[in-house]
């Protein structure tokens, strides 16, 4: 129990550092696993770090050797908003996973996101969203193919 303990009291606040940028994570239950290295937030899980927020019914944080954060996953109905300098994303899937090291965001089963800036929508069977660039990588399949939808500027009269 020492070990757990030692483990999860700096979380107990319930804010984590994650590459010089406060995150914060709520729900309604935590479970710390030393040996593991793992979090879990059960229950109307929320990870905050400045405006950008996930929102599931679970939030696992994985952290490594060092206690630092490797990447951490949301599971259950995740919803989100993700700013970048240009763009405003906000969308769900079943899960999703962050990778702040490449700051990369992987969303699996039934992803959606809509590009509020550039009024777009693409929706897939896995997208992967590398924040950095703002480029998007979608995978369908044959049953479920690869959606994007975007409007076409009007030409002038």
């Amino acid at each position: 129990m020492r070990s757990v303990l030692r483990f999860a009291l700096p979380v107990l606040g319930l804010t984590m550092v994650l590459f010089a940028q406060k995150v914060q994570v709520t729900s309604d239950k935590m479970k710390a696993y030393d040996s593991k290295k793992e979090i879990h937030f059960i229950g109307n899980a929320k990870v905050t770090k400045l405006k950008d927020w996930i929102h599931g019914a679970e939030i696992i944080v994985y952290f490594n050797e060092n206690n630092e954060t490797k990447k951490y996953v949301a599971e259950g109905n995740v919803t989100f908003e993700l700013y970048q300098k240009n763009a405003l994303y906000k969308g769900k899937a079943d899960r999703v996973t962050y990778l702040p090291k490449k700051s990369e965001y992987i969303l699996t089963g039934n992803a959606a996101i809509d590009d509020l800036v550039n009024k777009r929508h693409v929706n897939g069977n896995e997208i992967v969203l590398d924040m950095t660039t703002g480029n998007a990588n979608v995978k369908g399949d044959s049953t479920k193919p690869v959606k994007f939808i975007f409007d076409m500027e009007k030409k002038g009269e």
